[in-house]
């Protein structure tokens, strides 16, 4: 599965914010929620226009942009 199949960039929808493509379902409410302790049964009730694949999605995302994000320590 492609992530770019699920998840959508467009300044023109949530001001930019990765969401489920077709949907204004950000990335980041979905980890949120998750890291808040929501189950997938959880998410899909509360939002019928998502998928498990829609869930599996925005976690792979989030893990590859994290995977290339840049870290720099500043020292004292």
């Amino acid at each position: 599965m492609a992530i770019t199949n699920r998840i959508e960039i467009n300044p023109n929808i949530m001001m930019g914010k990765p969401v489920i493509r077709g949907t204004r379902i950000p990335v980041e409410l979905i980890l949120r929620k998750l890291g808040e302790g929501a189950k997938e049964e959880d998410l899909l009730d509360g939002y019928p226009n998502l998928t498990p694949e829609d869930i599996q999605a925005a976690i792979g995302y989030a893990a590859e942009t994290l995977a290339h994000e840049e870290t720099f320590f500043v020292g004292r």
